[in-house]
C-alpha cells in the first residue's frame, strides 16, 4: 500500500531531521556519543552485525553509517513515508553449516556474540543466528522492538531473564524453552547466566531494531491474548513437553504451539529418535523454508547426489523444497530444532 501523501511545506508533516555521518568504528563512535555527549540509541540495523545506528540528544539526531551512506549531510523523514515490511523471495539452497569449521563470532547489538547459521540467508528471506553471552549478570539492553514477520528465540544452554509487553512479569527462559517475538512487541533482555547460548531465527534476514524509551516493562495490565500484526506471544517450556510421532518415520517431536500463535506463518518443533528407523528413509518436503539446528547428539545427513554430512551439536542445515534427503546413524541422544515456514507443509516418504 502506498504511503499517504504529505505536504513537504508543512512543518507538522516532518517526523525527524537528522545528520547522516560515516563512521570508521561504529561501536567506538556510539560509545563516545553516549558516554561523553549524553546521546541515546534510538535504532540499530542489523542486530547481528550493525552497520547503521541512529542516536539522539540535545534536540539533535545523528545517523552513523559503518559504510559510506548513499547521502550525506542532513536527512529529513516525513510522517507517513515509511515503507511496508517486505520479505524477499526465497532463493532456495541446500546449506550445511558446521560449528567445527570455526566460523567467526561477531559482536552485535548489546554486546552479544553472533554466529551466522545461513550465510547466504536464502536471498535475504531469513536469518538464523547462534548467539552467545559469555558473562553472567545484567545485559546492557533497552526496551526495543523489531520490524519482522517472524522471530524465534530458543534457549540452547544456560538461562536468560526476559520481559515482554502485555505478558506479565519478567520470566526465565531456560535450556529447551523458546518464545516467539511477534512483530513490534516491546521487550527487553534483563540478565543471563554465564555462557548463555540461544538460537534466533528472523524473517526477513535484515530488519530494523528500534528503541522505545517511553514504555516501562512490565506493563501494568497483562493482555496475553493480544495480537501483534495477527500474531500472539507464545512461550513453550521443555518441562511441559508432550511427545508425539513426527513427520519422519522413527522419530517423535514436541509441539511448541507456535504454528497456531503465528496464524500459520511458521512452526517450531524439537524432535528425537523413537523406535526403529527404516534403512532407506529418503524423504522430501514442500515447505518454502526448512531449517534445523542440532541441539545434541549426532547424525549423518545425506542429500540426493551428494556425500553424507556428519553433523554434531552446534551444526545447522537448510533443506530446499522437493530435494530428497536421508538421515543416517542418528545417535540415541539426538535432538533437532526444526523451524519451517509456513507451519503446514507436506512430507513425502520415498520408497525407491
Amino acid at each position: 500500500m502506498a504511503p499517504e501523501p504529505f505536504d513537504a511545506e508543512s512543518p507538522g508533516n516532518v517526523r525527524a531531521a537528522e545528520v547522516s555521518l560515516e563512521s570508521d568504528d561504529l561501536a567506538k563512535d556510539m560509545e563516545f556519543l553516549e558516554t561523553r555527549l549524553g546521546f541515546r540509541l534510538d535504532a540499530i540495523f542489523p542486530a547481528d552485525h550493525p552497520r547503521v545506528a541512529v542516536m539522539s540528544g540535545h534536540g539533535q539526531r545523528v545517523r552513523l553509517h559503518a559504510e559510506a551512506p548513499s547521502t550525506t549531510g542532513v536527512r529529513i523523514e516525513f510522517a507517513g513515508a515509511s515503507p511496508p515490511l517486505e520479505v524477499p523471495r526465497t532463493e532456495h539452497a541446500f546449506v550445511v553449516r558446521r560449528l567445527a569449521d570455526g566460523d567467526p563470532w561477531v559482536v552485535g547489538r548489546a554486546g552479544m556474540r553472533y554466529r551466522d547459521l545461513i550465510p547466504g540467508r536464502l536471498g535475504g528471506a531469513i536469518i538464523a543466528s547462534h548467539i552467545r553471552i559469555p558473562d553472567a549478570g545484567p545485559v546492557p539492553d533497552l526496551v526495543h522492538y523489531h520490524a519482522v514477520a517472524f522471530q524465534l528465540i530458543f534457549c540452547h544452554h544456560g538461562w536468560v531473564r526476559l520481559v515482554y509487553e502485555d505478558q506479565g512479569p519478567a520470566f526465565v527462559l531456560k535450556a529447551g524453552d523458546c518464545v516467539i517475538q511477534p512483530p513490534q512487541i516491546r521487550h527487553r533482555v534483563l540478565e543471563s547466566s554465564a555462557n548463555l547460548e540461544v538460537i534466533e531465527v528472523g524473517v526477513p534476514a535484515e530488519h530494523l531494531t528500534t528503541m522505545d524509551h517511553d514504555l516501562a516493562l512490565p506493563t501494568v495490565v497483562p493482555r496475553p491474548d493480544r495480537l501483534f500484526a495477527g500474531q500472539r506471544f507464545c512461550r513453550s517450556q521443555a518441562d511441559d513437553a508432550i511427545w508425539t510421532p513426527w513427520r519422519l518415520p522413527g522419530f517423535e517431536a514436541r509441539e511448541t504451539g507456535i504454528g497456531a500463535a503465528t496464524g500459520g506463518v511458521a512452526s517450531v518443533r524439537v524432535t528425537r529418535p523413537a523406535g526403529q528407523m527404516a534403512e532407506d528413509n529418503w524423504t522430501s518436503h514442500d515447505a518454502d523454508i526448512l531449517f534445523a539446528f542440532v541441539l545434541r547428539g549426532s547424525l549423518k545427513l545425506r542429500g540426493e547426489g551428494s556425500t553424507a554430512h556428519a553433523l554434531t551439536e552446534g551444526d545447522a542445515y537448510v533443506i530446499p523444497p522437493n530435494m530428497k534427503t536421508a538421515f543416517e546413524t542418528p545417535s540415541a541422544d539426538l535432538q533437532l530444532l526444526e523451524v519451517s515456514l509456513p507451519s503446514d507443509f507436506n512430507t513425502h516418504v520415498h520408497q525407491d
